[in-house]
């Protein structure tokens, strides 16, 4: 496997290294980690309807676009009181 260089400014490099090395690993082998292992946009969205529809099959979950509205802010604010966002 060939290496890339990545320009990012010095503070989030160390940042990323601290955290990498607290978990015991490499940064090379953390990003490499986050590379393999976060989901693209893309993905997340299907991985959602994937979720949907097993939902629907097995208990007939299956919320209006407005009532999935309602519960995205619900839970928007939920986070926000609780300090996550």
């Amino acid at each position: 496997m060939s290496d890339a260089n990545i320009r990012i400014p010095a503070e989030a490099r160390d940042r990323l290294a601290r955290i990498a090395s607290s978990e015991g690993m490499s940064l090379r082998g953390y990003l490499s980690h986050l590379a393999e292992t976060l989901l693209t946009a893309e993905e997340r969205t299907a991985r959602a309807e994937q979720a949907r529809a097993a939902l629907r099959t097995w208990n007939g979950y299956d919320p209006s676009a407005s009532e999935q509205a309602e519960l995205d802010a619900e839970l928007d604010r939920r986070l926000t009181e609780a300090g996550v966002r």
